[in-house]
Order: structure tokens, then C-alpha cells, then sequence
């Protein structure tokens, strides 16, 4: 193991809602590391109540020239940031990548729901964890087997409350960082409030949830994972520009080559504000073509129990895939997903999915769950006091002794970026060839 190397500055960009980041701090400054913080908005102010913090209060397009200068006069060796694609963060790996040093994300797990996601650059199709299924093999040969086990937990009026105090906190903060660039996707207030219909409308959601968990066991059904219209996941991991896109795109291919007996089922995000109203979108899509009856939409409801009825599942590259896998169902997936490798998903086309739908490779599946749990993926919370420590612990000692995806879990640039890049160009072409927009 690396001798850990204490003398290193690290800098802190912006984190999630919650005291994690201040902890995580005083982490680094116990075992002798510098840190600094560059404070991006009104709410890294809330969340950030530690000395020495630098506010900028530039332009987005000065944001590089700035942060390299940074970096250089203070010597800093590691950048930390919360999420790898907003402008700010994206930027700074770029910059961190010229330099020499590392930008290393944290993020929600992989491995849901206690686990956090540390990688160097950052995630998904700029994940830098192989795509060779033959090397993550081998990685997993000298690796032990995760703890998956449910350790620390958190309620979601804990993660809302937090983010409501954190967007509400930027938005009406704005005079004090008026150039502050927001990546938010829905205006925070508007967010807030449509959660209130939501609230009332719970309990129908419950029944029709459970009321498709209770089909008759003949009743033969496909499921599609849904994600969030704001996640970044789909905002720069997929093709779609909005998810109403892959809904025609898998409705389409479900009428036209699924069995006639087969059902679709539709589970929305358990935290879908439901300002896109995908119900409606959905029974229209279904009108048009001629599948009315045959597809069901719910949010809520039990993921193991439809997992386990279901004959598979289509998603986009949520982290629903990783408990389809280890539930040996086959799984198509439409964007870009570090679990999207031959042996694991359906390698065809969607059409082809839903008659001849591959297996995933129940021991390349282990090696893969084990090979990420040892290498990308840390046991914690952000919330759950214990969870914080056990996860700031784990990221400290990562990052000081230099082993930020070790062993043997990064490689030098992003895998699969550069094929993310070629279908997306491969799609332009044939929505221009076909007249879409």
C-alpha cells in the first residue's frame, strides 16, 4: 500500500446539501492536508461554516483561467468536487486533467442505497473505470466480496429538505453571486411547489402501484425504468434531449415487436415532481399507437416484486440496471452506463429485445458488482451520521495514499466516451436524413 503523503492541498468546489462536505474537510486537515474552498453561490455559504473560503463571483467563461491560476499559486494537488458534469465541475476536470492533478467526484453509489461513488474525472460515459469485461474480471479475482447489506439509511424528507434549503438558499441569494451560473434543470420554487400535488395524490399512487404488483401471475410484462428529466445522467450520459424521446423511441419498438399478449410497465422515478405529467405523455404515445390498455404507468411500488415478475427491463442508464443484473433478468439499455458491456446486457437492437432478449452472465455479473464495490464505490451516506464517517474515513485514506479508483478500477481516459460520441452523431445524422428536428 502507498505511503500516505499528508502535505497535499486540497481544494473543495461545491457539495451536496449536507454537513458531509465541512466533515470531510476537517477529515483532511486532521491527518495534515491543507484545504481550501472556492465558494460558487449563495448556498455554499449555508452549507460551507469553515474560515479561509475564497468567493468567486466571476463569469462561467473566466472559471478555467481562474481555477488554473488557483491551482498553480497554491500548490494544489487534489480537487474535490459533488457531481461531475455541472459547468463549473466539468470545467475543472478539464483543467485539473492539463495540470496533472486529480479532480476526483463524489456522487450517489452505484451501489444504491448506502453506498457513494468516488471516481477520478468522473462517471458514466467519462468514467474511467474499463469496459473490458476480461480486465474486470481480473480486477475482481483479488477483490472481496461488498458488504450489500443496508447499513445506513436516510428518509427522503431529510434529502428534500436539505436540497428545497439549498436551491431556495441560491435563488434568493443571487445579489450576493449575481454571475453564479445555476445547472438546476427546474426553477427551485417551481420545484417546490409541485411537489404539494403530489403529496395529495400519494395514496392513489400507492394503490395503482400495488394493484400492478398484484397482476395475475400469467400476465406477461416488460418494465422501463425511468430517471429524472434533470438528472445528469440523462442531461449528458444519453442521446435524448428529453426523456419524451425515449418514450416514443420504446413505445414505438414495443408495438411493433413485442408479443401481443405482452404488458409494459412504466415505473416513474420515486422522486418525479411530476412536472413533465409522463402519465399523459404516455397513454398519448399509447393512443397513437394502437397499444391503449396494454401499457400501465406507475411511480412508487415494489422494485424487487416487478423485478422479479418481470421479463425485463429497458432503461436509459439508471443504477436500476445494477439490481436487474444481479436479479439475472436481461436489461437493455439505451444510454450511456458503465454496466453497458457484452455478458451483462442485451447487446442487439431494442426491437430484437423483446423477443430474443439476452441473459446476463451470472459470474461476470459478480465480478462486475465486486469489482466496482472495491475500486469506484465506498460504504456511506451523506446524511446518516455514521455513514458519513465511515465514507469520509474511506475517501481520506483514498485520497492521500493515491489510490482514487486503485486497484486496477481507472485507466487512463474515459473508455467509452468516444463510442458515446459516435452514436450520438450517428443519431443526428439519421434524425436529419428522416426530417427530425
Amino acid at each position: 500500500m502507498p505511503a500516505s503523503d499528508p502535505s497535499r492541498t486540497v481544494l473543495f468546489l461545491q457539495g451536496p446539501a449536507s454537513v458531509f462536505w465541512g466533515e470531510l474537510a476537517a477529515a483532511f486537515e486532521a491527518q495534515g492536508a491543507r484545504v481550501l474552498r472556492v465558494r460558487l453561490s449563495a448556498a455554499d455559504l449555508l452549507f460551507w461554516r469553515r474560515p479561509g473560503a475564497i468567493s468567486y463571483r466571476g463569469s462561467l467563461a473566466d472559471w478555467p483561467a481562474f481555477l488554473e491560476a488557483l491551482i498553480e499559486r497554491e500548490g494544489i494537488d487534489d480537487i474535490l468536487v459533488y457531481a461531475d458534469r455541472p459547468p463549473y465541475h466539468a470545467a475543472a476536470s478539464e483543467v485539473a486533467d492539463r495540470l496533472g492533478i486529480g479532480c476526483h467526484v463524489v456522487e450517489n453509489g452505484y451501489l444504491r442505497p448506502d453506498w457513494i461513488t468516488l471516481e477520478r474525472g468522473g462517471m458514466g460515459v467519462f468514467s474511467r473505470f474499463p469496459d473490458d469485461p476480461e480486465v474486470i474480471r481480473e480486477i475482481a479475482r483479488d477483490i472481496a466480496e461488498p458488504d450489500l447489506e443496508v447499513r445506513y439509511r436516510h428518509g427522503f424528507s431529510v434529502l428534500a429538505v436539505n436540497e428545497v434549503v439549498y436551491d431556495l438558499a441560491n435563488r434568493f441569494g443571487k445579489p450576493l453571486f449575481p454571475r453564479f451560473v445555476s445547472d438546476r434543470y427546474y426553477d427551485p420554487l417551481f420545484d417546490f411547489l409541485s411537489w404539494i400535488p403530489r403529496m395529495f395524490h400519494a395514496p392513489r399512487l400507492r394503490r395503482a402501484a400495488t394493484a400492478v404488483e398484484n397482476w395475475d401471475p400469467s400476465t406477461r410484462f416488460w418494465l422501463l425504468a425511468m430517471q429524472l428529466q434533470s438528472d445528469y445522467q440523462i442531461r449528458a450520459n444519453s442521446h435524448y434531449r428529453h426523456l419524451s424521446e425515449m418514450f416514443d423511441e420504446v413505445l414505438t419498438s414495443f408495438a411493433a415487436h413485442a408479443e401481443p399478449e405482452d404488458r409494459l410497465v412504466v415505473k416513474l422515478h420515486p422522486h418525479d415532481n411530476g412536472c413533465e405529467h409522463w402519465d399523459r405523455v404516455v397513454d398519448e404515445l399509447a393512443a397513437e399507437r394502437g397499444i391503449t390498455g396494454r401499457v400501465a404507468v406507475i411511480i412508487g411500488g415494489d422494485l424487487g416484486r416487478l423485478l422479479g415478475r418481470s421479463r425485463g427491463v429497458v432503461l436509459v442508464n439508471s443504477t436500476v440496471g445494477i439490481h436487474t443484473m444481479r436479479a439475472l433478468k436481461p436489461l437493455k439499455v439505451l444510454g450511456g452506463a458503465i454496466y453497458d458491456l457484452p455478458g451483462l446486457c442485451h447487446r442487439g437492437s431494442l426491437d430484437s429485445f423483446w423477443r430474443t432478449p439476452e441473459l446476463p452472465d451470472p459470474a461476470l455479473v459478480d465480478a462486475f458488482v465486486k469489482a466496482i464495490g472495491g475500486t469506484i464505490q465506498i460504504k456511506g451516506d451523506f446524511y446518516d451520521p455514521a455513514g458519513r464517517a465511515a465514507a469520509i474515513a474511506a475517501i481520506v485514506e483514498r485520497v492521500l495514499e493515491r489510490r482514487v479508483g486503485e486497484p486496477g478500477g481507472h485507466v487512463d481516459a474515459p473508455p467509452r466516451l468516444s463510442r458515446f460520441l459516435a452514436e450520438g452523431a450517428e443519431r443526428a445524422r439519421r434524425r436529419t436524413a428522416t426530417g427530425g428536428a
